[in-house]
């Protein structure tokens, strides 16, 4: 193994109190899941849930934004066959959707399934394609939380790419969790630094996005994203000014 898998071994390493007590009813499988895997490194975490805790009940959800390749690429590792939802807003760089078409056919990725808001209702709501300006909220629930929660039907878990050091409410994030939804959410690269993700990305050959080097930390929609100083936080850059951090698709495992 790399120093670039979790060895279990940080100060922040999975606590199974992360997951309280509430209305999901699945809360009591995520903690005996947390308990069993929770300090498992991301390769041996990801074969087991996809093979034998979930097998054809779990699905990779994935930006194809500038940390992406290392995620999607463990899984691929896993199986490639394992469904991939991409969702493709409307509002993205067009740089982002050539980067997902090169990585899908680098690591042989066999079931990315592109997710899209329902044409009905961005007519109905964001005739003009400015919602973004006026609501940046109900955008995101329009373009990314309806069209996902869609996509993640009939799916049982979802694995994120999601890690501490991004800060927020990603802080203390713990590897496995429940979700008001009922399903189970793992997040194999929660305790990876990004000096681990530099280390994945170059080991392994994978291309950066071609808006890194332009200053893009963390890539989302393009009129709600901007690139970041040097030592800045990563998502600095992401609905800059308006007090929001988090698109809404990532609903805390706390109630």
């Amino acid at each position: 193994m790399t120093d670039a898998f979790y060895s279990g071994e940080s100060e922040a390493s999975p606590d199974q109190d992360w997951i309280l007590p509430g209305p999901s009813p699945c809360h009591h499988q995520a903690r005996d899941l947390l308990r069993l895997y929770g300090d498992w490194e991301a390769e041996p975490l990801l074969r087991v849930m996809i093979r034998d805790i979930f097998p054809g009940r779990i699905a990779l959800v994935s930006s194809f934004g500038a940390e992406s390749a290392v995620l999607l690429a463990l899984v691929a590792g896993v199986d490639p066959a394992t469904p991939v939802l991409f969702l493709d807003t409307g509002k993205l760089f067009p740089e982002t959707l050539v980067y997902r078409d090169r990585l899908v056919a680098q690591l042989g990725l066999k079931d990315v399934r592109v997710l899209e808001p329902e044409p009905r209702a961005i007519a109905r709501e964001d005739t003009y394609g400015e919602l973004w300006r006026i609501d940046a909220d109900r955008c995101c629930a329009l373009r990314k939380i309806e069209p996902l929660e869609r996509g993640l039907a009939g799916f049982e878990a979802w694995i994120t790419g999601r890690k501490r050091f991004q800060g927020g409410q990603r802080s203390n994030l713990a590897t496995i969790e429940a979700e008001p939804s009922g399903r189970i959410k793992i997040n194999p690269l929660a305790a990876w630094s990004m000096q681990q993700i530099v280390s994945y990305f170059a080991a392994s050959g994978l291309p950066p996005h071609p808006l890194e080097q332009a200053g893009y930390r963390s890539i989302g929609c393009l009129p709600c994203t901007a690139p970041v100083a040097p030592g800045e936080d990563p998502r600095a850059g992401r609905w800059c000014g308006r007090g929001k951090t988090e698109c809404g698709i990532h609903r805390p495992a706390r109630t």
